[in-house]
């Protein structure tokens, strides 16, 4: 198993943390940049513009970086990050896909869409167009969110718990193919041993945390960290006793939810249905 890695270069502004963690990467590996091109397969000159600042280059080559220097995810995390300038990504936003980066498990709760790390291409976009995004900030920002699945399905893989209110399995959107072929890409990932899938049937009636999407974070040193989302805003939170709360609430949830097994046939039957229905 790779070796996660620590940040060690001192440039605060992510498209510069990029640059020199590339280079630190490439030094570390004894590569010069000709050698680098030769084994991962692109034009040398890239990595040289890349490791100056002048380009960010695209997912496909970033990734390749990331599995040859075996960086477990971690210059991918980076190349998210410099995507866009402060104001794109929010301090509780950075923080967040840092320590997702180092989590061995993830426990996530859906109220209102599907988690990012499972999302398709076309939900994402989707998803991202109605909130406003558009072009080649959409683009970047879908991108990022594919990137961020990857990590399912590598060899390390985290263990993820998603439980998903059945609002978020209902939402039809413009293009109810793509409704679909989520739901199928929903079924397909809870198929894989890292992976569980749970639906929150309406017939729960209330029940805690009605208005909060959460992720819970357990990184490598043991903590559990959470991150919170409402309409207004997203809190990454540290303090113990507010964890324990929300996890209690988190358990409740998963007790009134539907098992695994309950929630693949949940969300086949709806397959089903929509295949019967000629309105959809």
């Amino acid at each position: 198993m790779s070796q996660r890695r620590t940040v060690t270069s001192l440039s605060q502004q992510p498209r510069a943390r990029f640059a020199e963690e590339l280079k630190a990467l490439r030094e570390a590996k004894g590569d010069s940049l000709r050698q680098l091109g030769e084994k991962v397969g692109w034009d040398f000159s890239l990595f040289g513009k890349m490791e100056n600042g002048h380009t960010l280059g695209s997912a496909d080559v970033v990734q390749a970086l990331d599995q040859y220097f075996g960086a477990d995810g971690f210059l991918v995390i980076l190349w998210e990050l410099a995507l866009g300038d402060q104001s794109q990504y929010k301090d509780q936003y950075r923080t967040f896909f840092q320590l997702e980066a180092e989590a061995l498990s993830m426990w996530h709760f859906g109220l209102n869409s599907v988690p990012g790390v499972l999302q398709t291409r076309e939900y994402a976009t989707e998803v991202l167009t109605a909130g406003g995004m558009q072009g080649e900030e959409l683009a970047r920002h879908v991108e990022a969110r594919l990137n961020r699945g990857a990590m399912l399905v590598r060899e390390d893989a985290p263990r993820f718990r998603t439980i998903l209110y059945e609002a978020v399995l209902r939402l039809m959107l413009r293009d109810e193919k793509v409704w679909r072929q989520q739901l199928e890409h929903l079924l397909a990932m809870s198929e894989r041993p890292n992976v569980t899938v749970q639906v929150l049937p309406f017939s729960v009636g209330p029940f805690g945390m009605m208005n909060t999407e959460a992720m819970f974070l357990q990184p490598a040193d043991g903590r559990s960290v959470a991150y919170t989302e409402n309409d207004l805003h997203g809190e990454v939170i540290v303090e113990g006793s507010q964890i324990e709360r929300l996890q209690s609430a988190y358990d409740a949830m998963r007790d009134l939810a539907l098992s695994p097994a309950e929630s693949r046939r949940f969300i086949g039957e709806m397959l089903e249905e929509a295949q019967c229905d000629p309105s959809i």
